[in-house]
């Protein structure tokens, strides 16, 4: 937010530089996302927009699907990469896979049918709660994972190697399992709080230790970060996460995701921007959301922050009041910043001001006057009682009603039939 001494920011009481290593933002609306039991698969031309939509945002990287699950989903995956490559997006394309020679050759034939380079996120459970679950241990571990990355390493693509449940797996477990990879070819080591179990202040301990761990290695490895919202701590995770030193975070349009849902791509990059760490136009953001919404057939909940449909509302007398002033003092600045923490107009809206219980005259002659309407006593004072005596906020065609009726009774009364 902007330098203001109107502000006094006790956010800058300890203050949060941006991260002095470059970092990215990898959308996983498009995999993880489609793991939620409520979306609807969107259609290639949806998933095609969505691209666009990302790079309108400044997204850099892309998960464009798990190409060994289904035919569907490799030729979409074929499609997104095709897409990328002919229309020169700035997005770098990365597939999902398991540890598995048969998932990892169907990701080798996107790239092949699509000319484009991507990465192969080939992932595989840790934890010694998934071990147990499936009957595994670390040499089965090692074995698997050695054998899988060399594999695709030899089929040409670059490998991110993928540990699921990494906020619960120990560090005498990560750290051969992290050397084999780095050993067998990885680029990149992505953390994954799979269940959302992470607080902030473990997934920044997790993210500085296998910084350090790869240090030590002095290899050139980048470290990612993928946080769920179990907990309802994925944004606030995901951004000490970066902090610590995390490369690339993931994250989902509208924080889709299995079960509750990954960190949020929209609420990440609005925090980003407001801390100052990145500097791109977030105009098309909203945008970005609806769109997510629409293709996945997802409501935006009314109280979602930025764009659900109370984000810039209100119909509070006090708080209409003070926007209304600032307003009237031409000042929108003030406007946007009065009762919002968050600028409408640097993410393409304005403040609305609606009428219902809890509003006052001020709400009244407001949305009159930005109607071009008359706003005399009786009409105001007609308006403020029918929303006094409304157990919720008056619709536009009520409140034209009322208008109506106003200026039906003001009309002159024809002298047709009237006695001589």
């Amino acid at each position: 937010m902007a330098e203001s001494p109107l502000v006094h920011d006790w956010n800058e009481a300890e203050p949060r530089p941006a991260p002095p290593h470059p970092f990215e933002l990898l959308d996983e609306t498009l995999r993880d996302g489609l793991q939620s039991p409520s979306v609807v698969h969107p259609s290639l031309e949806d998933k095609l927009e969505l691209l666009e939509h990302m790079r309108a945002v400044g997204i850099q990287a892309v998960n464009v699907g798990m190409p060994g699950s289904s035919g569907r989903l490799r030729d979409d995956a074929i499609a997104l990469c095709r897409h990328i490559r002919d229309h020169k997006l700035p997005l770098a394309p990365v597939a999902s896979s398991r540890t598995l020679p048969g998932d990892i050759e169907r990701v080798a034939e996107v790239v092949q049918a699509s000319g484009q380079p991507l990465t192969v996120c080939t992932f595989i459970g840790s934890s010694p709660l998934r071990q147990r679950a499936e009957g595994w241990d670390l040499d089965f571990l090692l074995r698997t994972c050695e054998s899988a990355l060399g594999f695709a390493v030899r089929q040409g693509l670059e490998v991110a190697f993928v540990t699921e449940d990494t906020v619960r797996t120990p560090p005498q477990t990560l750290e051969p399992l992290f050397r084999m990879a780095v050993r067998s070819g990885a680029r990149s080591l992505v953390l994954c709080d799979t269940v959302g179990h992470a607080t902030p202040a473990g997934a920044a301990s997790l993210v500085r230790w296998t910084c350090q761990l790869v240090a030590r290695l002095g290899v050139n490895v980048t470290v990612e970060w993928h946080g769920h919202n179990d907990r309802g701590l994925a944004l606030s995770s995901s951004l000490a996460a970066l902090e610590a030193g995390a490369h690339r975070i993931h994250g989902c349009g509208l924080g889709l995701g299995e079960r509750v849902g990954n960190t949020s791509m929209d609420l990440l990059l609005l925090n980003l921007k407001l801390l100052g760490w990145v500097r791109q136009d977030m105009s098309g953001l909203v945008s970005y959301v609806r769109k997510v919404s629409q293709a996945c057939q997802v409501p935006i909940p009314f109280n979602y922050p930025l764009a659900g449909g109370d984000a810039f509302r209100t119909s509070t007398g006090v708080h209409a009041a003070a926007i209304i002033k600032s307003l009237k003092q031409g000042d929108t600045w003030l406007a946007d910043r009065v009762y919002s923490g968050v600028p409408a107009s640097e993410c393409g809206l304005t403040q609305r001001i609606e009428l219902g219980p809890a509003s006052g005259m001020s709400n009244v002659r407001y949305w009159l006057e930005s109607r071009q309407l008359p706003a005399d006593e009786a009409l105001c004072a007609r308006i403020l009682d029918a929303a006094k005596r409304s157990d919720r906020i008056l619709t536009e065609e009520q409140l034209h009603h009322l208008v109506r009726e106003h200026l039906r009774g003001l009309a002159p009364r024809s002298n047709a039939g009237s006695p001589r």
